[in-house]
């Protein structure tokens, strides 16, 4: 049984002033799929996720979400969306439990279904002991759970993440990953943006790449792999091969396996300063973008 679409982008476009930002964006996400969206600053990323949560109207193209229209229904897309932003956007002076109440509040929630909801999603974030507590006694990674309960309060059929573990120590970020991977087990649509490529090697089923407005690639992270090589051969640069006195540079080169690198590596007649490794995430994205993340 093919499973229904949760997300649909159709020649999607958003210009500013005449210039792209986004450029026929075309992008289906099936319900119940983890969709890691990679690309460097400027990319069009967040314009992306602001045309997808009703914030920015597109230029050209069709959105819908969960079968509805941003345009058309945008209250419709409200109600199935769940987002969880960068900037910490809970309210610091109230308790924990207050945020989640106006939260409810606003999606006219009745009270008894509310007051359930609230305690049940504390416990399932860890976050039922501090309820009482005001939101600016807690931990970075405590603030980043209860802005996950608070925008899973409605009960959304899929949830946008931007950057959920971003400034957090290594704790708080393994337990937002394990609260990731339950919710897409329970039959949720997640879309999570990020600059750690481990966390989207670990948590994502599909991955898509955008830069300057496109996106450049997309599919798993075995079929990037089967496209772009499995293994690299990597070499040390010189600072005159390098072109910048005194600097530390490398140069990769991609083959389909380590056997092939390796026999690369070996039919050298000068191997200092190379070496054989399996190819990552991180490695494909610079050679598709031309640069790191940052």
């Amino acid at each position: 049984m093919t499973p229904s679409v949760a997300v649909s982008l159709q020649h999607v476009s958003k210009h500013y002033n005449q210039t792209p930002v986004v450029n026929d964006l075309c992008l289906t996400i099936p319900q119940g799929e983890i969709f890691g969206l990679l690309g460097p600053n400027g990319a069009g990323k967040s314009t992306t996720i602001r045309m997808l949560t009703t914030l920015t109207r597109p230029t050209e193209g069709d959105i819908e979400v969960a079968g509805f229209n941003v345009l058309k229904h945008a209250q419709e897309v409200k109600r199935r969306l769940g987002v969880v932003l960068q900037q910490t956007s809970v309210d610091r002076d109230l308790t924990v439990w207050e945020n989640m109440e106006f939260q409810g509040r606003l999606h006219h929630l009745p009270q008894a279904l509310r007051q359930q909801q609230i305690h049940q999603y504390l416990e399932y974030v860890d976050l039922l002991n501090r309820q009482q507590d005001k939101a600016k006694t807690l931990s970075g990674g405590m603030l980043r759970r209860l802005q996950i309960a608070r925008a899973l309060l409605h009960e959304p059929e899929a949830l946008f993440l931007d950057e959920p573990t971003v400034g957090l120590d290594p704790q708080s970020r393994r337990r937002i990953w394990e609260i990731i991977q339950d919710l897409n087990q329970r039959g949720m649509t997640l879309l999570l943006t990020t600059h750690y490529m481990e966390e989207v090697e670990a948590l994502c089923d599909r991955i898509g790449i955008m830069d300057m407005g496109k996106l450049i690639a997309l599919g798993t992270l075995a079929e990037l792999k089967q496209r772009h090589g499995e293994a690299l051969v990597v070499k040390q640069l010189d600072s005159h091969e390098a072109g910048r006195e005194g600097s530390l540079r490398w140069d990769y080169r991609f083959f389909s396996s380590l056997e092939e690198a390796q026999a690369f590596l070996d039919a050298q007649p000068n191997r200092v300063g190379m070496m054989v490794r399996p190819a990552n995430l991180e490695d494909i994205f610079v050679e598709l973008t031309g640069r790191n993340l940052d």
